[in-house]
């Protein structure tokens, strides 16, 4: 049976633990360097990834995500963080994490070998055709991942794979699959390291582009934010004086006639009649900003 290359020993892994400590830490630090090179490799399959998530959203479907331990963590901050950054529904993200919320206090290996409950899971999350899955493993044979994977297929769900062993059958398995060729841990077969970090990264940038293909980033600002704190209010009122030209007075003023929403504040600031002609403004362009903000620009210049 061939070796995994996230269970090969590192070329500096021998005597590491003679080293000096500073010595390790570079080590430590060179390898997590390496490892986040390995995702320029996959640029283009991190793009159609993106392609599938962002027309799964834009019809209505359901994104899941389904990974155990480490590779789980990356995949659980990503689906968490998209409703407060980029406003998709909470409802929309489904997670599914081997041994459940408990793994969170003790992440216990057996779970990762439960296939038939990550089958289970996916059938209790009533996923299937319009919605798509991303199943996480550094090895790309983790039992839950493939599981997970398999009967998301099997009911009509499209799928993505991220993996860091080529032709593991996780990324044979997907619709789209997405190699990151890390290195051979520093410490073997401790993936929470080089992989994971990799795994984040990737991660975030497919995330990411899909939220730009929706329309929720305008000049690399986050319209579609959701504001729920002190702290992401005033983002906001920033975000919407910034786009709109206004100042901050203004650009709270708007938010609050239109329940905290960004992108029609920004066009209540920038001249919208009112909230229904910014929000018909949004529905008639996609709920764009950008297309958006040029009509109301022409209808200014109009004199409508």
């Amino acid at each position: 049976m061939a070796q995994k290359r996230t269970e090969a020993l590192h070329e500096h892994a021998v005597g590491l633990d003679e080293q000096p400590s500073a010595a390790i830490l570079r080590f430590l630090a060179d390898a997590q360097v390496e490892a986040a090179k390995a995702v320029g490799d996959a640029i283009s399959q991190i793009e159609d990834a993106a392609t599938v998530v962002a027309e799964t959203l834009a019809s209505g479907g359901c994104l899941a995500y389904a990974a155990a331990g480490s590779s789980g963590l990356m995949a659980l901050a990503d689906a968490l963080e998209l409703p407060g950054t980029y406003g998709i529904p909470r409802e929309r993200i489904v997670i599914l994490f081997a041994g459940g919320a408990a793994a969170l206090q003790d992440m216990a290996g057996a779970p990762e070998d439960d296939a038939a409950e990550a089958a289970r899971e996916v059938a209790d999350a009533g996923l299937g055709k319009g919605d798509c899955l991303i199943a996480v493993s550094a090895s790309g044979s983790t039992p839950y991942a493939v599981g997970a994977l398999e009967a998301a297929s099997a009911r009509g769900a499209r799928t993505i794979a991220i993996a860091n062993n080529a032709g593991s059958p996780l990324l044979g398995l997907a619709d789209t699959s997405i190699l990151l060729a890390t290195p051979p841990e520093v410490i073997a077969g401790s993936t929470r390291m080089g992989a994971g970090t990799a795994q984040k990264i990737a991660l975030n940038m497919l995330s990411t582009l899909s939220a730009i293909h929706l329309g929720h980033v305008h000049d690399g600002y986050m319209v579609n934010l959701f504001a729920d704190n002190i702290k992401l209010r005033g983002r906001a009122a920033r975000i919407v004086a910034a786009v709109a030209g206004c100042d901050e007075r203004a650009a709270l003023q708007a938010l609050e006639k239109t329940g905290g929403q960004v992108k029609p504040a920004i066009l209540l600031a920038a001249g919208a009649a009112d909230v229904k002609a910014a929000e018909e403004l949004l529905d008639t362009n996609g709920r764009r900003l950008r297309p958006a903000l040029s009509k109301l620009g022409a209808l200014e210049g109009s004199g409508r």
